[in-house]
């Protein structure tokens, strides 16, 4: 079995989870996704099966997300499943909303919340907040491509927002910068991805239509399908020197990654320079 999956992950269920699950069905332990979702979060998980994990670096990483952020409200984890640490009864006009948004746009620095997974001397965030232990947190630069207001209740103060972004980029540190922008508080309620390169939520699966390993197999992608770079079909002499990782010649003057196949089939993914390419990964 090999290629990818759209799944969609549900809320409750961790990205591990979904991984266990899917390995449990196939009997396969080479299986891998491509981007942590919060237990609380939902949506596109892509997932790879396989000799596919191998092709995780060649895969597009921007994603797009709808989130729901509950303003005047501050928590621990800058999400609802944390503690809430600061209030505020001000209440803020969607003109306002929307003038503060003009900071998050582009490049920017953010910080992490301290309950993530990120590593500092070894040790991931939430190991020292959980032990009370101070950590120096230092800003990332993140890129949010596009970022709006897709409604807003002024009663309940409720945003919900559309954000599509770089990798890496934490939602929960938006809703929280957010409303200190706005003079009040501001935590995640609701995440739900809608994109992770070219995995769209219109056509993810959902985990309980993957219980079988007939479905899975149905459902796989195969992988030339979301490779998004030159592909070069090889001769019977080039295809024998592939198979034992040797360069073959490239009458191109571009240079990059170059998808080799064979048949409309994936053969290695090999790089160019020089009117030369040479393989870094062989799939046969």
């Amino acid at each position: 079995m090999f290629g990818f999956l759209n799944v969609y992950k549900p809320k409750g269920k961790t990205s591990h989870d979904v991984v266990a699950i899917l390995r449990r069905v196939t009997k396969i332990k080479q299986i891998g996704h491509t981007g942590t979702l919060d237990p609380f979060a939902e949506g596109v998980l892509p997932v790879c099966i396989g000799k596919a994990t191998r092709l995780i670096e060649y895969l597009k990483d921007e994603k797009a997300y709808i989130g729901t952020v509950q303003l005047g409200k501050s928590t621990t984890t800058y999400d609802i499943e944390g503690e809430v640490v600061n209030e505020s009864d001000k209440t803020v006009t969607i003109k306002e909303i929307e003038k503060a948004l003009d900071s998050f746009r582009g490049d920017i620095e953010q910080l992490p919340p301290i309950y993530s997974a990120i590593k500092v001397n070894g040790k991931k965030l939430y190991e020292y907040a959980r032990k009370g232990e101070e950590v120096k947190i230092e800003p990332r630069r993140v890129n949010i491509s596009e970022l709006k207001v897709l409604n807003f209740d002024e009663k309940k103060r409720q945003l919900e927002l559309y954000i599509a972004c770089s990798k890496g980029t934490y939602i929960r540190s938006v809703a929280n910068d957010l409303g200190e922008n706005l003079g009040t508080y501001g935590h995640l309620i609701k995440l739900v991805r809608v994109q992770a390169g070219d995995f769209g939520v219109n056509k993810s699966i959902r985990l309980e239509d993957l219980e079988t390993k007939e479905q899975i197999e149905q459902n796989l992608i195969y992988p030339l399908e979301c490779l998004d770079y030159s592909k070069y079909e090889l001769t019977d002499y080039e295809l024998e020197k592939v198979s034992h990782g040797n360069p073959i010649n490239y009458n191109k003057s571009q240079e990059g990654t170059v998808i080799l196949t064979k048949n409309n089939k994936l053969v290695a993914i090999g790089s160019s320079k020089d009117n030369t390419i040479k393989c870094s990964k062989v799939f046969i």
